[in-house]
C-alpha cells in the first residue's frame, strides 16, 4: 500500500494546471496505485494527482463500488440537466458545500497502459469526474460556488483547524517534513 500525503487548500500545486502525461510507463502505473491507495485510505470518491503533489493530468475515482482512473481526460456534459448537492474535497477536509454540476457527463482519456477509455455517468460519478478534472485545471470546488456561498465558505475555511498547513496523511499522522536542497 502506498498512501501519500494529501495537499491542502492553500498549497500552490492545487492552483496550477497539471501537465499532459506523455510517458505511459512504470512511474505512471505507480502514480495510479498511489492515487488509488490514498483515495481508499482517505475514504474519498476520487483524487487527482495534484492533490498528492504531482502535476500530471491523472485522477482516480471510487463510486458505487467501481474503481477507475483516467489519464489526460476531456469531459463533455451530456444534456443541460444540472444537480446541486453537497460536495466535499480531500484537500478541504471536514467541509461540504452545495455545488452545482452537470448531471450527466462523458469523459474520454487513456488508462495507465495508454489504451483509450470513455466513461459516461450521472449523479455521483458525473460529480466526481467533474470535480477531479477541475483539480487538473487548478480549480477547487469552492470556486464553483455562487458568489455569496463562496464568500461564506471561504470565511469558514479560514478558521479550519488545518488552515495554513500544507498536507496531511489520511491515517491522521502529520505529513513528513520534506527538506529541499538550496542547489
Amino acid at each position: 500500500m502506498s498512501v501519500t500525503p494529501i495537499r491542502l487548500m492553500g498549497d500552490p500545486v492545487l492552483r496550477r494546471r497539471a501537465e499532459e502525461v506523455v510517458d505511459f510507463d512504470a512511474e505512471l502505473r505507480q502514480l495510479v496505485t498511489d492515487l488509488t491507495d490514498t483515495m481508499h485510505a482517505a475514504g474519498g470518491a476520487g483524487i487527482a494527482a495534484p492533490q498528492i503533489g504531482v502535476g500530471l493530468r491523472v485522477f482516480t475515482w471510487y463510486v458505487d463500488g467501481e474503481v477507475g482512473h483516467l489519464v489526460n481526460p476531456e469531459v463533455t456534459p451530456i444534456g443541460d440537466e444540472e444537480q446541486i448537492d453537497p460536495e466535499g474535497c480531500l484537500s478541504i477536509p471536514g467541509f461540504r458545500f452545495d455545488c452545482r454540476r452537470h448531471l450527466y457527463v462523458a469523459a474520454t482519456g487513456w488508462n495507465m497502459h495508454g489504451d483509450p477509455i470513455r466513461v459516461e455517468g450521472s449523479h455521483m460519478l458525473a460529480r466526481a469526474v467533474q470535480h477531479e478534472v477541475d483539480h487538473l485545471d487548478g480549480v477547487l470546488f469552492v470556486d464553483r460556488l455562487d458568489a455569496e456561498a463562496r464568500e461564506a465558505a471561504l470565511a469558514v475555511l479560514r478558521d479550519a483547524e488545518w488552515a495554513g498547513e500544507q498536507a496531511y496523511l489520511p491515517a491522521g499522522e502529520p505529513a513528513p517534513v520534506v527538506k529541499v536542497s538550496p542547489h
